[in-house]
């Protein structure tokens, strides 16, 4: 029960995670099954259907704007505020890490800050950075997968398939990517906005719910 108490966030979202992916799979693969029926051609299995171009493309579509909004969130917090919000630094506060060599050698500091300027500069930015991989990493995905099934479908239409390179600049695929980074950045402002005035008990994504609207962050 205590690991469970330390770690039920990660848990939790995990269980959401998985549950909510094999949904889209079992999902998708009908719609596939459908439209496998309505032209009179074989049915995929399962398996075929979750390593299929359109179904790849589909996922990583998703994951690419949720590491957009998480990198870009992470480090324009670093460097932009809203006051009263939650989700800001307060634009009046003392920065935090301007002496990270003296703080190196605290109780419990990571071990790679004492390894020199290069290594603190590297891992004072390092979760914004991560995140960043892992949108580009998801994005270039999408861009692969995506190019693969609209191959398939111009050959199955008896027309040439567009070369990965080129689909770069198809509009589609920005079409599938844009329509997804617009509602990201959308719930964010809306998010940022609204932990002003509003509040969620005992939430660290919320001030303390007696706190001044002009309060700014947890």
């Amino acid at each position: 029960m205590r690991y469970f108490r330390d770690n039920g966030l990660t848990i939790v979202l995990m269980l959401l995670f998985g549950g909510s992916i094999f949904g889209q799979l079992f999902a998708g693969w009908h719609v596939a099954l459908d439209e496998a029926a309505r032209h009179h051609q074989p049915a995929m299995g399962l398996l075929a259907y979750a390593r299929s171009a359109g179904f790849v493309a589909a996922v990583f579509e998703n994951w690419e704007s949720e590491f957009l909004q998480m990198s870009a969130y992470v480090m324009l917090t670093a460097v932009l505020f809203q006051r009263g919000s939650a989700e800001s630094k307060d634009p009046d506060a003392t920065p935090r890490d301007d002496n990270l060599e003296a703080e190196a050698y605290a109780a419990g500091a990571p071990q790679i800050l004492r390894k020199g300027p290069f290594w603190r500069a590297l891992y004072s930015r390092s979760l914004g950075l991560a995140l960043a991989v892992l949108f580009i990493v998801s994005f270039v995905i999408h861009w692969i997968a995506s190019a693969r099934a609209a191959g398939e479908e111009a050959l199955a239409h008896g027309e040439p398939a567009v070369t990965v390179l080129a689909y770069l600049f198809d509009a589609e695929l920005w079409f599938e990517s844009l329509q997804n980074w617009q509602s990201e950045f959308l719930s964010t402002a809306v998010l940022v906005v609204l932990s002003i005035v509003l509040r969620q008990r005992e939430s660290p994504e919320s001030k303390p719910v007696a706190a001044p609207h002009a309060q700014t962050g947890v």
